[in-house]
């Protein structure tokens, strides 16, 4: 039976990945999916989760928190040789999440990641991390995280339809939020989304970024935790990242209500990071 926790081991997936970035690589998607069975959850870590991300601790999961249980999956897939797109410097673009029933903390987990969907985008190419979570059997959360490479190239002739982002809600903000040049450390820590460009100065510049930002993972679900007791308890949460929000920074939090849902934005005046729509599945 497995432990859900920090995730702090994925540092050596990533030393590994870095060091075989150069050279060449697999133009497809490897085949197959990574798994892990009976995974439970650390309740300290989950009190740290939630410290860090603004929710209660509380007996039922946040809709977020098993993305970071299968996130080693993903690493583990990501860093291998077999897939075309190199670990270090991806860019978390977008998330789909859908949750069928509220997940209590004491239940064991089955948990199952594959790749799918490598295609062109006008900076690089994307590709689809899908992810489900089984209690007792059954599917109770599935998860579509879309990352980029820039500067990369998918299959020839693979291309994805354009989908526009969620719609951005009208009216004045709900909330401020300072952002501290920590937090990317702090989810890290949390999370075990070691990227280095959410670490330090120096390390994201490497990567084309002018300072540290913040993962889109911890912004999506500081958004969320706002909202937290509004919402039923199956929904589906749609995100697209948008600019990326460097640290240290002070974002707005602006929320709308919408049919069996809201409409969210993180941003501060012409610069957008976030815009989600939550609704009842």
């Amino acid at each position: 039976m497995g432990t859900g926790g920090a995730g702090l081991g994925l540092m050596p997936l990533y030393v590994k990945a870095a060091a075989g970035s150069i050279g060449p690589r697999a133009s497809v998607l490897p085949e197959g999916e990574r798994s892990r069975e009976g995974v439970s959850v650390d309740r300290g870590h989950f009190a740290d989760y939630a410290r860090v991300c603004g929710f209660p601790i509380e007996d039922a999961l946040p809709l977020t928190y098993p993305h970071v249980l299968v996130f080693p999956l993903q690493v583990e897939l990501m860093a291998g040789r077999d897939f075309p797109l190199p670990l270090p410097g991806l860019v978390h673009i977008g998330n789909t999440i859908s949750v069928h029933r509220e997940i209590d903390a004491a239940e064991p987990l089955d948990l199952r990641v594959h790749a799918e969907r490598f295609v062109a985008h006008p900076k690089g190419a994307q590709v689809d991390l899908v992810t489900r979570v089984d209690a007792d059997g059954e599917p109770v959360w599935h998860g579509r995280s879309t990352y980029l490479a820039r500067g990369a190239r998918a299959p020839e002739g693979a291309t994805s339809p354009a989908t526009a982002p969620p719609e951005a809600p009208d009216g004045p903000a709900v909330a401020t939020w300072r952002v501290g040049a920590d937090t990317g450390r702090r989810y890290a820590g949390v999370s075990g989304d070691v990227n280095p460009i959410h670490l330090h100065p120096l390390a994201a510049r490497a990567f084309g970024f002018p300072r540290a930002i913040a993962h889109g993972m911890w912004t999506a679900a500081r958004a969320l935790s706002a909202l937290q007791g509004r919402l039923p308890a199956a929904i589906t949460y749609d995100v697209a990242f948008g600019k990326p929000l460097l640290l240290p920074g002070t974002v707005e939090l602006h929320a709308a209500p919408v049919d069996r849902g809201w409409h969210l934005a993180v941003r501060r005046d012409d610069r957008t990071y976030l815009t989600a729509v939550v609704r009842e599945a």
